[in-house]
């Protein structure tokens, strides 16, 4: 079969489905959250969606994996999983064109029928709204304090303004829904981030130098120590624990529900492979500069958030300073990310609740009363659920490894049309084997803990 002829086809059929009203019946194509195929988002517009949707909460947990795994080990797995990331992602693309399919749910839907688009919609569901939550949870905690285990933490707003009922968790919360998320959530097309999602990247881009720069001023005064190279392993346990990196690493590459709609509106399908690999080199830098430079800085203290590492003087001039710009570029950075991931989120969702409905995007009251239903749940649970980390570490392990590794793997080996080589089908399987295998030992690691901390 021809790819470059199927293409055309994809796009000669482009401007006929945009406007469609109506859907066919078939359950084994589903096209119902395709959005308006509008073409002219820009290349440059489309790789900041696209590393936004990756470089989310979990880069703040990469100096921790740095620590566990060791330096080189961490920073080669980091590589190692932008590589099949990279491949993940050329399988759903290439294996898009002979169905045409537009969307995930609809290259699933073509491999597995109407099991395989639910089961996906299904799990971008529950990855997003536990990802959307922590990262509201995330921001609560910054601007206005956490406590735990007794101890108050003192956010941003708290220490430059005091202790009051407008610096509380729930009011901050309102005020950035009404000012920032409701806005942002009325966008229909994604493109429409991309100054946000520019804005959001190149914030990282400032912690992590002011981080590079402190490590830097320590290194010169002789106060930071080496390193650990590699990892401490004593035991069968300390081994096992290794394996509790993967669901980190998942969720800080996991955007594979975002690359169909940004290909959509980009317009020109081949672009899009440059678009992927891009977004990928440059949140790897992005990791490997973050996770080495932390675990430098901090050493054996190094948290599992990073972020907690700096409510503590820094032993350099200008600390609480330093400390409070490192804070609110993270904070405004997930305040910015939260509507990408919100945009896959709504989209999902309204394909499993009204499955034969016209495209979202054509219906304006459904369009608001899906965007109310899931802010107002989201809002909910990030003002009712103090923390939700371990939920967060186990979506990463199931559902996000799903998305991420065996649904394109599965799709490849059904091979529907034929087009998969011997070296596709070899790399999926690997891909399965290696994701089943560290998922269960990751789950099996993560519940000993749990076991071994919790009162006997």
């Amino acid at each position: 079969m021809d790819l470059d002829e199927n293409l055309t086809n994809k796009d000669q059929m482009v401007d006929e489905r945009a406007f469609l009203l109506t859907r066919s019946g078939d359950g084994d194509e589903d096209h119902h959250h395709v959005f308006d195929k509008i073409k002219g988002a820009s290349f440059t517009g489309s790789v900041f969606n696209l590393s936004c949707t990756i470089a989310g909460a979990g880069i703040m947990s990469l100096p921790s994996t740095l620590k566990l795994l060791g330096v080189f080990p961490g920073a080669a797995l980091i590589i190692i999983a932008a590589f099949l990331t990279e491949a993940s992602i050329e399988m759903l693309l290439r294996f898009s064109k002979p169905g045409m399919a537009f969307s995930y749910g609809d290259v699933m839907g073509d491999a597995f029928g109407t099991f395989g688009r639910v089961l996906l919609q299904l799990s971008v569901v529950i990855n997003n709204i536990g990802a959307v939550i922590v990262y509201l949870i995330i921001i609560e905690d910054v601007l206005s304090g956490s406590s735990s285990s007794g101890v108050h933490h003192a956010g941003i707003l708290e220490g430059w303004l005091g202790e009051h009922w407008w610096t509380g968790r729930a009011f901050v919360l309102l005020v950035l829904t009404a000012v920032v998320f409701i806005p942002l959530l009325c966008f229909k097309r994604i493109d429409s981030l991309r100054f946000t999602s520019a804005l959001s990247f190149a914030l990282a881009v400032v912690f992590i130098a002011v981080v590079i720069g402190i490590t830097i001023y320590k290194l010169i005064k002789g106060s930071i120590d080496a390193p650990r190279w590699v990892p401490n392993v004593t035991d069968l346990s300390s081994f096992l624990n290794l394996f509790t990196a993967v669901p980190v690493l998942v969720c800080a590459y996991l955007c594979h529900f975002n690359v169909h709609t940004i290909e959509n509106e980009l317009g020109e399908s081949p672009r899009m492979r440059a678009v992927v690999r891009t977004s990928l080199a440059l949140c790897a830098t992005v990791y490997i500069m973050t996770g080495l430079f932390g675990f430098l800085l901090f050493g054996d203290s190094t948290l599992s958030d990073v972020l907690s590492n700096f409510d503590t003087d820094l032993g350099v001039p200008y600390s609480s300073l330093l400390s409070d710009i490192v804070r609110i570029c993270y904070v405004s950075h997930i305040i910015l990310i939260f509507p990408i991931v919100f945009y896959p989120l709504r989209l999902n969702l309204d394909g499993l609740l009204f499955p034969s409905a016209r495209p979202l995007v054509l219906d304006n009251s459904r369009f608001a009363l899906v965007s109310t239903g899931l802010a107002s749940i989201v809002l909910s649970g990030a003002t009712l659920i103090p923390s939700i980390w371990i939920a967060f570490e186990f979506t990463g392990a199931t559902v996000g490894v799903l998305l991420l590794f065996i649904f394109p793997a599965s799709i490849t080996l059904k091979d529907r049309h034929g087009i998969a080589t011997r070296k596709d089908k070899i790399l999926s399987v690997l891909m399965i084997i290696l994701s089943v295998f560290t998922t269960v030992v990751a789950i099996y690691s993560d519940v000993s803990s749990l076991l071994h901390s919790s009162p006997q």
